[in-house]
């Protein structure tokens, strides 16, 4: 277990370099199993869920060779279907080898996967797609078993625009038999990456970017180099902590063109003042943030769950009110709770909607950190308090910031980690 202590208010000055994508990197190491010999991967963030990630690979019979964010990963000697279940439990992501692993041994035995609780996100649709495609499924507890003769191409249609679900169904149906068609397709930019990935191997998938996507199933794939695209939730993070501190910041190693119009229209809305290159972004000292009357998550082209809850505290420096609805994750909104001990006028209305009134001044607490954005959420909240907060269960911002108190302390943030 881990604490930040973080002393208020602050403001931050200099340069901020972004890490490749987690919600990038997660499926296309879980893609690797689809081929057999040595892939590179560069730009791979080294954070928690990767290297738990990566011990599941090994205990199957992989190789890796992880060092200053390029992954080396050779898969030949995988033999196993039953991914370690403890490993498992650890991390949410783990339920991304569901499609590649069928794919590959045309069996799997697997636990329910674990990862931060933001809700109920069940595992139906991803069951229900790799059913169409041939499955079987069978269910002990909380032990699911999957076997498949050979799988075969189908028209399926999702449910929800559930991210998973889409990315195992992509990586089940590049070597099934035939062609594959998924509507209503998540088509987030690390969906799109994971896309690209797999052509590279070999892969025939088109309508990337869309929510029609049709695959031509092919008999092999072959190991490639490939350079994982920038976190631009990160990066969207650090544009919030810069603009609630009314601070000056350059954001580097980012492809500009990967953050959402949504996620760029709610800052102009809020008075975020940005300039935008190809692969940075400058944000300026904004005089006054607007509230943005309703902040509303959906799955892409809209505004991110992941951002959510950071865009929050830059609202409670706003002089106005917003409505916050959650569409997504009803176990999302507990981090409002945090935010109202720290003096934030804000309310929980029901498990999909808050309204926050600002401005607020924050005053440092002890607090603690409910999931991965909660907690980037309660740093960026820290920072602009008065006084000094304590922040536990730190250990959970790591599954998918890299290195961000090395990066805070960079821009100035009196921020120090206390194990």
């Amino acid at each position: 277990m881990s604490k930040l202590q973080i002393n208020g208010p602050v403001r931050l000055n200099g340069t901020v370099k972004i890490s490749g994508s987690k919600n990038a990197a997660l499926p296309i190491i879980a893609a690797t199993l689809l081929t057999r010999g040595k892939n590179t991967i560069e730009n791979v963030p080294d954070i928690t869920d990767i290297r738990n990630l990566l011990k599941i690979v090994e205990k199957l019979g992989g190789k890796t060779k992880f060092d200053h964010n390029t992954l080396e990963i050779d898969n030949s000697l995988i033999n196993g279907h039953d991914p370690d279940k403890d490993l498992v439990r650890k991390i949410r992501a783990s339920v991304l080898l569901l499609g590649p692993l069928l794919a590959r041994n045309k069996k799997i035995k697997m636990s329910a996967p674990g990862g931060c609780f933001i809700g109920n996100r069940p595992l139906d649709d991803i069951f229900d797609m790799l059913e169409q495609l041939g499955a079987t499924i069978k269910e002990e507890g909380e032990i699911y078993s999957f076997n498949v003769k050979s799988l075969k191409g189908a028209n399926i249609t999702l449910r929800h625009m559930s991210v998973t679900a889409t990315e195992n169904v992509i990586m089940a149906a590049v070597m099934a038999e035939g062609r594959t068609v998924i509507r209503l397709a998540a088509c987030e930019p690390h969906v799109q990456d994971l896309c690209r990935f797999l052509n590279k191997m070999g892969a025939k998938i088109s309508g990337i970017g869309t929510n029609e996507l049709k695959i031509e199933g092919v008999k092999e794939l072959k190991p490639v180099k490939y350079k994982i695209v920038s976190d631009e939730i990160e990066a969207a993070t650090y544009i919030i902590a810069a603009a609630a501190t009314g601070s000056e910041i350059t954001i580097k190693n980012i492809e500009t063109s990967t953050i959402e119009y949504s996620i760029l229209s709610k800052f102009k809305e809020a008075g975020v003042i940005l300039e935008i290159g190809k692969d940075n972004i400058q944000v300026k000292r904004s005089t006054r943030i607007v509230p943005v009357k309703k902040l509303w998550t959906a799955p892409c082209p809209h505004f991110p769950s992941d951002l959510q809850a950071p865009f929050a505290v830059l609202m409670t420096q706003s002089d106005g009110s917003t409505l916050i609805h959650e569409t997504m994750y009803e176990g999302r909104l507990n981090y409002i709770k945090e935010l109202k001990r720290m003096g934030a006028n804000a309310s929980i209305l029901d498990p999909h909607r808050a309204i926050i009134i600002g401005p607020a001044t924050l005053y440092g607490k002890k607090i603690s950190s409910l999931d991965l954005r909660a907690g980037a959420t309660l740093i960026i909240a820290a920072m602009v308090a008065n006084g000094q907060s304590e922040i536990a269960n730190a250990e959970i911002i790591d599954r998918g910031y890299e290195n961000i108190v090395e990066k805070l302390q960079k821009l100035g943030v009196q921020i120090e980690r206390i194990n």
